[in-house]
């Protein structure tokens, strides 16, 4: 981790501006910016980009510029600017598809068994759009289920994470010797195996809906940024990118 190159330091003051205006703004930013469901009445095609640069919170943001600046910066040195924001995008479109398709997932899932349920389409979109429902649907319908298309069709996703996940398989790829710390692990601990294992618990939570890291999470944008992420920089060391930069 040496000094910060420079398209990085543009992603950390284009995301600390975004952060910024939110503070100012409010509400508005998210329901513009944010990504939405894409059968959501605020969804923009735009939000496929523009969810990167949104933060829920300052610790969020925090986290998210520390491990761009501490990841982000070997792997733009490696790739050069062009390669590595084609990069760093890919990983946060890629990402977004994911979480995009698990929650399609879960609304078509739950709307099928509505209907199955004997409920007609003006009410599920009732329920998509407030919650409520009657409670005689529960005999059909678990509530679990509800809940799950409920949360997917109104909850927008922000955050760099994906982008961000996509940076640390790189990073485990072209140096999976060098040795990491955690805050919660005061022991070192070779990059191929921290990110594979963090990774892994991301993939975990997902599945089960349990997160040790707490709720409100997107688990599979991570699993989604770091899949692409993988995908990129195996094709590429396979065939000698660092040989064919793009600057």
């Amino acid at each position: 981790m040496g000094r910060i190159t420079d398209t990085v330091k543009v992603l950390i003051i284009i995301n600390v501006l975004f952060f910024a205006g939110t503070m100012f703004i409010g509400d508005y930013t998210y329901k513009l910016f944010s990504l939405w469901f894409f059968q959501n009445e605020n969804f923009g095609v735009w939000q496929i980009v523009t969810h990167m640069f949104m933060h829920g919170g300052f610790m969020h943001i925090l986290f998210n510029m520390y491990a761009l600046w501490a990841f982000g910066s070997p792997i733009e040195q490696m790739l050069g600017k062009s390669k590595f924001l084609f990069f760093y995008f890919s990983c946060g479109i890629g990402a977004a598809i994911l979480h995009s398709l698990v929650n399609y997932y879960h609304v078509e899932s739950g709307y099928n068994a509505l209907v199955q349920a004997g409920m007609n389409p003006d009410a599920i979109q009732r329920l998509l759009e407030t919650g409520q429902y009657s409670t005689e649907i529960l005999n059909s319908v678990s509530k679990e289920t509800l809940e799950s298309m409920f949360i997917s069709f109104n909850t927008p996703a922000v955050g760099a994470s994906g982008a961000i996940y996509g940076i640390l398989v790189a990073f485990g790829m072209l140096f999976p010797s060098v040795e990491l710390f955690l805050i919660f692990v005061p022991i070192p601990i070779k990059a191929k195996v921290f990110i594979p294992v963090l990774i892994g618990l991301d993939l975990f939570s997902g599945i089960t809906g349990y997160s040790i890291f707490g709720g409100g999470i997107a688990h599979f944008a991570h699993v989604g940024g770091a899949l692409f992420g993988f995908i990129m920089m195996w094709y590429w060391k396979k065939n000698q990118f660092n040989q064919n930069r793009w600057d």
